[in-house]
């Protein structure tokens, strides 16, 4: 009550200084980072990312015009072409294309000279080619892997570097527009994979789950409204209610800076808790004020003296509990109570220091 003051000014000092570094934060997700370097599963795919190939990838189905038609030249070509264009990006790791396969026989038909490690520019050779290549395969294999029955489309593999969910939307939307804009391909074509369709997902997932924190929160505020029958009190409960959450945000976006699909869902879990500490504050305040006829600074002993060991006690032990998901090797699970734990200790913070500040100033009459 002495300092409500000095506690004022530096908290608007503070509060806008940290919610400010919630424009750090990136949506994002990196689906190997999701386990820790103990487990064997990340062990194996960091191996195979550094010294193989990758686990991200996704694929094209590129048609031609008609039957046998990716024996056309011109097909060919832009296949080729789609191909340089995608390796002249860093987040690429390898390309796989039909047009590799006729390359390679063309060059191996005409004594292994590189500079014949082009497309042939006959389509009755380049079909030659297609039916000596199939007709020399072991018995059982086949290309079916990679064209189809009447040899009117092949499918067209990208293979990504260890990159996030926002990049492999990034690249293959890029790739979309270049086929769109580029390409012989008669058809437009859209990338497909279970790389491409998680990371569509999550990036769905948490929109939504921002979305439903945000509307939460209105429909959480208007029913405060009520619960106080009054609009000032409704309003002042916000602030403890909404600042926790943007705080933890803000500090998460100076320490890590991705949103993950867990974190979505924080704001959300933890704003019941927040307004939970707030209306058990708020209410026993007012009960002092009218029932027993209190001014606002012995309302707030008041408050602090019926209430405030009940909410440490359980802020406490509900900080204790979400921060043994902490030592989970599953990153979803840790981040969820890394973040949780310190949305819960800031709301602690605001219904003890901030919220009575603002009621001594506000509720004065």
């Amino acid at each position: 009550i002495s300092k409500r003051k000095s506690l004022l000014l530096s908290s608007c000092v503070v509060i806008p200084l940290t919610v400010s570094f919630i424009a750090l934060n990136k949506i994002d997700n990196r689906f190997v980072e999701y386990f820790d370097k103990s487990i064997k599963f990340r062990q194996d795919t960091d191996f195979i990312m550094n010294n193989l190939t990758g686990i991200y990838y996704f694929a094209f189905s590129l048609p031609a015009e008609n039957e046998g038609g990716i024996c056309d030249p011109d097909y060919l070509k832009s296949l080729d072409e789609f191909e340089k264009w995608l390796k002249t990006d860093k987040r690429v790791n390898h390309v796989y294309s039909f047009s590799n396969i006729i390359k390679t026989i063309n060059r191996n038909m005409n004594s292994d000279e590189e500079s014949h490690y082009v497309i042939p520019e006959s389509r009755e050779i380049a079909a030659q080619y297609l039916l000596m290549y199939e007709l020399s395969l072991p018995f059982g294999q086949d290309l079916n892997s990679i064209v189809n029955i009447d040899k009117s489309a092949t499918r067209f593999t990208v293979t990504l570097k260890n990159v996030s969910t926002s990049e492999i939307r990034d690249i293959a939307e890029k790739a979309e527009n270049w086929l769109k804009n580029n390409s012989y391909m008669p058809v437009n074509s859209t990338a497909a994979g279970t790389s491409v369709m998680f990371a569509h997902i999550f990036n769905r997932n948490i929109k939504g789950m921002l979305t439903g924190m945000a509307a939460a929160l209105i429909l959480i505020s208007l029913l405060l409204f009520f619960a106080f029958k009054s609009v000032r009190f409704g309003i002042i409960s916000l602030i403890p209610n909404l600042i926790p959450i943007l705080l933890a945000f803000g500090l998460w976006g100076i320490t890590v800076g991705e949103v993950g699909l867990a974190l979505s869902g924080v704001g959300a879990m933890t704003l019941g808790i927040v307004v939970d500490d707030t209306i058990h504050f708020l209410h026993t305040y007012l009960k002092a004020r009218t029932r027993f006829s209190m001014n606002s600074f012995n309302a707030v002993k008041y408050t602090f003296a019926t209430v405030g060991s009940e909410l440490i006690t359980t802020s406490i032990i509900l900080i204790a509990g979400f921060s043994i998901l902490t030592l989970s090797a599953f990153k979803i699970n840790s981040d969820l109570g890394i973040l949780t734990a310190i949305t819960i200790a800031v709301a602690l913070l605001a219904d003890f220091i901030l919220l009575p500040v603002i009621l001594l100033y506000i509720d004065k009459k």
